[in-house]
């Protein structure tokens, strides 16, 4: 068993619905992922949730925090979220740069995982900006300094390399399909499990004592339309990745 923080993947819609004279404005707090964390838990693993809002108050600001976790996992939440929390944007003050302690966390043995999607990679408008930052130097693909985003509405297949990996093991060799993914680029020392139109859609690599994992499509909609959801090897693929990337050889991140 896992424990698992995954952050981001939330989002708080704000309406104002027109009758006539009247304007009735609400807000709406959406969870993304909530296939996911069901997914994780019926596999045994211990998941926190920690909405996108929450992230910028609450994400571990050292190592020692981290450590409560064998696995974090990133998915739709921007670099800025992480980079300034009310200490810095509100009052002006200094504060742990997290992408930073996150990328060391790693290197001492953490297991990190980052899924695609609007605000994940560089994403929709470049936004997510991880581009640059210590994160995208420990994880397997380089990352475009601009808007990396491939809209696949007609839907489109994923399928398994020839390389033998936990991650993938009893996976078919094609997948459901999916809706959008990252334009990523393998680094050399990175290992390309799956791939969507050529480009990596799925790759690890090994780094210090951590490990880390790209997913380049999403874990829910939109990318991720029902025909990915109710796949058989959704949750093995998760399960087995998540496993994986806490098997690390060192003990930061465990008991």
């Amino acid at each position: 068993m896992a424990r698992v923080l995954l952050a981001g993947e939330s989002w708080i819609n704000a309406v104002t619905d027109y009758k006539g004279f009247d304007a009735f404005p609400h807000t709406r707090l959406e969870i993304g992922c909530e296939r996911l964390v069901q997914a994780l838990t019926a596999a045994g693993h211990d998941v926190v949730h920690m909405p996108s809002h929450a992230v910028a108050t609450d994400f571990p600001e050292t190592e020692e925090k981290l450590a409560a976790y064998d696995v974090v996992l990133l998915s739709d939440v921007g670099a800025n979220t992480l980079l300034l929390p009310p200490v810095v944007f509100n009052q002006g003050r200094p504060f742990p740069n997290r992408l930073k302690v996150l990328a060391q966390w790693v290197r001492n043995g953490g297991g990190l995982m980052m899924a695609g999607g609007y605000l994940s990679f560089q994403g929709f408008q470049a936004k997510a900006n991880y581009h640059g930052t210590a994160v995208e130097d420990v994880l397997p693909v380089s990352i475009l300094p601009y808007d990396d985003r491939v809209e696949t509405p007609e839907g489109i297949g994923g399928e398994l390399t020839a390389e033998r990996h936990p991650v993938t093991a009893g996976l078919d060799d094609r997948w459901p399909i999916l809706l959008g993914y990252q334009r990523l680029t393998a680094k050399d020392d990175a290992t390309v499990l799956a791939t969507v139109e050529g480009r990596p859609l799925l790759a690890v690599r090994t780094e210090g004592a951590g490990r880390t994992l790209a997913f380049a499509s999403d874990i829910s909609p939109h990318w991720a339309p029902r025909e990915f959801l109710d796949w058989d090897g959704y949750q093995r693929l998760f399960d087995q990745a998540v496993t994986w990337l806490a098997d690390s050889s060192a003990p930061a991140g465990r008991d």
